[in-house]
């Protein structure tokens, strides 16, 4: 192998392998796209988050690893890959050979997936989606990949580059999507700290009802409840925690959240937060922008 045919496959290799992340991390975006408008309702908190994460990570990954494509596969055209006869070199048909197996690979294992889903009931519009996606996506790859090992687009690239314009067309209107379907940056982190200020609020409850079980009464301040421990502290440019108990077996925990816990939360994930306690069983912690207290109040009949 000489040096030209050493820089046309590495060239050629990492052209296929930025199209196998794009179609893989493509269709994981999608995913994430069908399971927040279709969601089932045996869905879970960590299942709507997932599929938020999983937008987020097919997006970055598409939108790096997809141009990379275009860039290399525009490089390999322009050096020489087919040989003085005009037929593709052999290092080229290899290369376009693998991606025919990988491509037919999972185009089998997606009619499998299909033909277990039906036989297991799980036929929903969301499952119909997922499963059109991987044949849409992968067979067009694969019926390019195709054409190209039979020379198609060698006497025909104005229209393999239609066919790349479409594919780009689609993609860019999937990433769009995208970004309508998930919060800007600012607001993950403003909704990230909400949900850590809620998880503070629920351990310094557990540690108020322990303290409770232990003295019989609730503790004056914050100081005395955490001792030679650290109070847990809001995160910075949020004000302080607070907390007061209104009489003997009552309280509030208070903080200032940015966001409504159903509000622009519930495009992200439907926050519903819950402490179980064998103090004082099940507390619901939803809450509105601003500052909100959360009033709770001890099961003298649950304390032992």
């Amino acid at each position: 192998m000489n040096n030209h045919s050493a820089k046309h496959f590495v060239l050629q290799l990492g052209s296929l392998i930025s199209l196998y992340l794009s179609l893989a991390f493509f269709i994981v975006l999608t995913f994430g796209l069908i399971n927040l408008r279709f969601p089932d309702a045996l869905d879970s908190v960590w299942q709507i988050e997932s599929a938020a994460s999983s937008i987020r990570l097919g997006f970055a990954m598409v939108l790096v690893f997809f141009p990379t494509y275009l860039v290399l596969t525009r490089i390999v055209n322009q050096n020489r890959r087919v040989s003085k006869d005009n037929n593709y070199l052999g290092l080229t048909k290899w290369l376009i050979y693998l991606s025919l197996l990988v491509g037919g690979l999972v185009l089998l294992g997606d009619l499998v997936a299909v033909i277990m889903g039906f036989l297991e009931g799980e036929l929903t519009m969301r499952y119909i989606l997922k499963a059109v996606t991987v044949f849409v996506v992968t067979g067009a790859a694969f019926f390019y990949y195709l054409k190209d090992a039979q020379g198609y687009w060698l006497k025909r690239e104005k229209l393999s580059l239609a066919y790349a314009g479409v594919a780009t067309v689609a993609i860019v209107a999937i990433l769009l999507t995208a970004l309508v379907h998930i919060p800007a940056p600012n607001e993950v982190r403003e909704i990230k700290l909400d949900q850590q200020m809620v998880s503070d609020l629920q351990t310094i409850s557990w540690r108020i009802e322990d303290y409770y079980n232990q003295n019989k009464a609730l503790p004056n301040n914050l100081d005395t409840l955490y001792g030679d421990f650290t109070v847990p502290i809001a995160p910075v440019g949020k004000p302080d925690y607070r907390y007061e108990a209104t009489d003997e077996s009552n309280y509030q925990l208070c903080a200032t959240f940015t966001y409504d816990s159903t509000g622009v939360q519930s495009d992200y994930v439907n926050e519903r937060t819950f402490m179980e306690s064998g103090f004082s069983g099940n507390y619901t912690w939803d809450f509105k922008a601003g500052e909100w207290c959360f009033d709770r109040v001890i099961d003298k009949e649950m304390q032992f």
